[in-house]
């Protein structure tokens, strides 16, 4: 394969003559003048569009500021009922009004995304939506749920708290050994 090169040979020198535009009959200084405030036109122009740019970047900045202050506005507006009906119940001492009032907590909350993880024994034990707080050998298939300590929640798919669980570990036959320790001291 050969390689390529330009041919320099066949090419001309040419001479580059300023071409006249019709502007001989305009002086140099005015044609300077006018291409002066065409800068200055265009530096204003320019001026202009970073102004505005800075100003939508100011007014993107506020509109999210007040978003995320008053984000939870509405679901503060759901859990109002609740606190009425809780502080009623407390002055009565009326027990019924304190389970009105759990059901509407938990409507308000559903309202809003909040779904409650309550595993259930026997259920398979998942890091995500778990926290093992204890692992007891049990008749249960390893890494299953023996009980819930504390129900979780999630928003929307997002963990907010998770279940807090007693997982069943493998049974481990510990014959003539140490009943506190798995491991043979002797």
């Amino acid at each position: 394969m050969r390689p390529c090169h330009p041919n320099f040979d066949k090419m001309q020198e040419e001479t580059v003559q300023p071409q006249d535009a019709g502007n001989s009959e305009i002086p140099v200084e005015q044609q300077l003048a006018d291409a002066l405030a065409r800068i200055e036109q265009q530096r204003e122009a320019m001026l202009r569009v970073v102004a505005d740019a800075e100003n939508a970047r100011k007014r993107a900045q506020t509109e999210a500021s007040t978003a995320r202050k008053y984000a939870l506005e509405r679901f503060a507006e759901s859990l109002l009922p609740a606190l009425d009906s809780l502080e009623a119940a407390i002055k009565t001492g009326d027990l019924s009004g304190v389970e009105l009032t759990l059901r509407q907590l938990s409507g308000a909350l559903e309202k809003s995304g909040v779904r409650e993880v309550a595993p259930v024994a026997g259920e398979r034990f998942d890091p995500h939506r778990h926290q093992a707080m204890a692992a007891v050998e049990a008749e249960a298939e390893p890494n299953t749920i023996v009980a819930t300590m504390q129900k979780g929640y999630l928003l929307h798919e997002r963990v907010l708290r998770p279940a807090l669980v007693t997982v069943a570990k493998a049974r481990v036959e510990n014959a003539g050994g140490n009943p506190i320790s798995d491991t043979d001291l002797d």
